[in-house]
């Protein structure tokens, strides 16, 4: 596992003290070793080295990693350049910015342009095996993105959260922060998106609320490779 620095490393500097994170400490070390597990182990906290804490505008909130080879490389819903398909959540998403805002649909699924823009990509698991969905779950993950999801809670400033899907919107609870605005919808997973995923209209709300307390909006076209 890869170091955390800068101001991620200090608002959750109590975490690495705890007696869960040794315990996952120990379990990660060990499927890295024993088991092909995704991402790579240095992209683990991409999301916290892409978007550092003073820098979030937007909290976007995965569930677990891509589980097949080359996929995941610590963002939420991003997959590497050259990876083709694209997942079919991502595919939805894009549908859905091209109906919202009218996007084009890029030829790759990076999303890098978006963290490094001060959207947080985070899942709340940060590891998962290979070919097996949610297999590090209740292994001390959920603990530690609590705690990123607290301090995100924690800045006094206008944020937007998009929580898409059940275990995301369980989180709604732990962003109380009245200067923050939430948005939820179902997953935009094919299992889901037409229930409401389709149509949240998402980006385009949240660039209103970015405007309206004088912030520069996302850019959220994502460009060709």
């Amino acid at each position: 596992m890869g170091m955390i620095s800068g101001d991620w490393q200090e608002a959750l500097s109590e975490e690495f003290r705890k007696p869960y994170y040794a315990s996952l400490y120990k379990f990660i070390r060990a499927e890295y070793a024993q088991s092909v597990v995704y991402p790579p182990s240095e992209d683990i906290f991409n999301a916290l080295h892409y978007t550092p804490l003073h820098r979030v505008r937007v909290l976007i909130l995965g569930q677990d990693p891509y589980h097949e080879p080359g996929q995941a490389h610590g963002l939420c819903f991003s997959v590497q350049p050259g990876v083709q398909p694209l997942p079919p959540s991502l595919q939805n998403i894009y549908k859905e910015l091209h109906d919202d805002l009218g996007c084009r649909i890029p030829n790759n699924g990076y999303l890098k342009k978006w963290a490094d823009q001060g959207v947080l990509l985070l899942n709340t698991l940060l590891t998962v095996r290979a070919h097996q969905a949610f297999s590090h779950k209740g292994k001390g993950w959920e603990q530690f993105t609590d705690a990123v999801i607290d301090a995100v809670n924690a800045e006094d400033r206008p944020i937007v959260c998009m929580l898409w899907g059940r275990p995301a919107g369980e989180k709604a609870v732990r962003l109380n922060n009245p200067k923050f605005l939430i948005l939820q919808s179902p997953h935009p997973s094919p299992l889901s998106a037409s229930r409401g995923f389709f149509g949240c209209r998402h980006f385009s709300k949240c660039n209103e609320f970015l405007k309206e307390h004088g912030e520069e909006p996302i850019d959220w076209q994502i460009d060709d490779i």
